[in-house]
């Protein structure tokens, strides 16, 4: 990920976990602990797994030459054990990637790259809920407009606003705490996925059955990953599975730093990102106060999303290995990590000392001369008319104050039909914006 547009839809962190470097250093990592565990369990010596072990350091590597001859190969694996080969010396040479496939290291890697970018994300998530939190404790009480279908609908608070973006945010955490522990698995089972290559060699059938399921399971313990059921090449559930909550934590950004877009629009102006020097200005407009951190949120969980769609479109594997469909993973699951932790982290920029006008809320409130407030005043009424009696009493009244220059509290107080049954303090309090606020 070298170019610069690129780079601004993603973080640092994980742009260097999900780097040609990292994923070699991955592969690397799974090589050394296949060799140790090998030799432990007696199926190579263990002066050569020592060897191995040794030369699996991603210094000793050409990484952009592995991936050049990885265009001509299919895969970094083959020039990377080709390079590893060179590497370790003597007898031990021909133990290297001993019984093993391309896809178990790179697997088994991407496990390694995910659990790192889950707890990236984690991290950033936390973040966000907290700032969400402390706008909810700072603005339980600031009262401003409810809308549904971009219209006024009853009064909430930005605190109330805030709040449930904490709790969005707050069930992806405990859903991704949840994914790292069932979801990650080690991934070995050579060829085509009967681990057979390990048997070779053992001194009944039986023992011959049960050494790679040893080896995968020490395998598992030695890179800290759960040991799967089964070597699971073809059946992307797991991948797929992490892919989606990725999606769903892009799209629960989206909704925050989509919120924060419309509230800064001139023509509402209830909240606005930080005005930091540089900050949000334009090349042309000097007025302008642009929220770019939740417009950076956006772009990215866009991208994100398109991502989702291609890993799930690619667990429909052939066979025992995928041709093309797991191949399409290698791009889309390392940029679905990149955007996703962008969309995180720019929608905690944008919520940092994010700028809430209060003043401009009650203004808002005001625009539509308390039609805000025809729910409440039918809810007032309802106690002795009845719900839809009461409705299509309000009802007449908001259309008169639609047609005229009254408020909803003058053609109230002028309608017998409420007069009768409600005093001007009870009419006063139903048409309160802050007296009707619900939990």
């Amino acid at each position: 990920m070298g170019e610069p547009v690129a780079f601004l839809l993603s973080t640092p962190e994980m742009s260097a976990i999900f780097s040609p470097s990292a994923q070699v250093a991955g592969m690397l990592t799974f090589e050394s602990a296949l060799a140790r565990v090998q030799g432990r369990l007696g199926m190579i010596p263990t002066t050569s797994a020592e060897a191995i072990a040794e030369k699996c350091d991603v210094e000793l590597f050409d990484v952009g030459a592995i991936y050049e001859e990885a265009e001509r190969a299919g895969s970094p694996v083959i020039p990377l054990v080709k390079r590893l080969i060179e590497l370790v010396p003597g007898e031990a040479k021909r133990y290297v990637h001993w019984g093993t496939t391309s896809q178990d290291a790179m697997d088994s890697a991407l496990m390694l790259q995910i659990r790192s970018g889950l707890s990236l994300i984690v991290d950033g998530l936390n973040r966000v809920s907290s700032r969400c939190a402390e706008l909810a404790r700072r603005h339980q009480g600031t009262v401003m407009a409810g809308r549904t279908l971009l219209q006024h609908a009853v009064p909430i608070t930005f605190g109330l606003r805030a709040a449930r973006w904490m709790a969005m945010t707050e069930r992806r955490v405990e859903t991704l705490l949840e994914l790292r522990q069932r979801a990650l698995a080690v991934q070995l089972g050579g060829a085509a996925g009967t681990l057979a290559a390990f048997g070779q060699g053992g001194a009944e059938p039986a023992i011959s059955e049960d050494r790679g399921l040893r080896v995968m399971e020490e395998l598992a313990e030695e890179l800290d990953l759960p040991a799967p059921l089964l070597p699971w090449h073809a059946e992307r559930d797991r991948v797929g599975e992490i892919a989606g909550q990725l999606g769903v934590v892009a799209g629960s950004m989206a909704k925050i730093a989509g919120d924060i877009v419309l509230l800064s629009q001139t023509e509402i102006a209830e909240a606005c990102e930080a005005g930091d020097p540089g900050r949000g200005g334009s090349s042309a407009m000097p007025q302008k106060r642009n929220p770019v951190d939740a417009v950076r949120a956006l772009a990215a969980a866009r991208l994100a999303v398109g991502e989702v769609g291609v890993v799930l479109s690619a667990m429909a594997q052939a066979h025992e290995r995928g041709a093309g469909d797991w191949q399409s993973e290698w791009s889309a699951v390392p940029d679905l990590f990149r955007h996703t932790a962008c969309a995180v982290d720019a929608a905690g920029g944008s919520l940092l000392g994010l700028d809430v006008d209060s003043k401009r809320m009650a203004q808002n409130l005001g625009r539509t001369r308390g039609l805000i407030m025809a729910e409440s005043l039918t809810m007032a009424l309802a106690s002795s008319l009845g719900r839809p009696e009461a409705q299509r009493i309000v009802g007449d009244l908001c259309r008169r104050v639609e047609e005229s220059d009254a408020s909803l509290a003058e053609a109230a107080k002028r309608d017998a039909r409420v007069t009768e049954r409600l005093t001007d303090e009870q009419i006063g309090l139903a048409l309160d914006p802050a007296a009707y606020l619900g939990s």
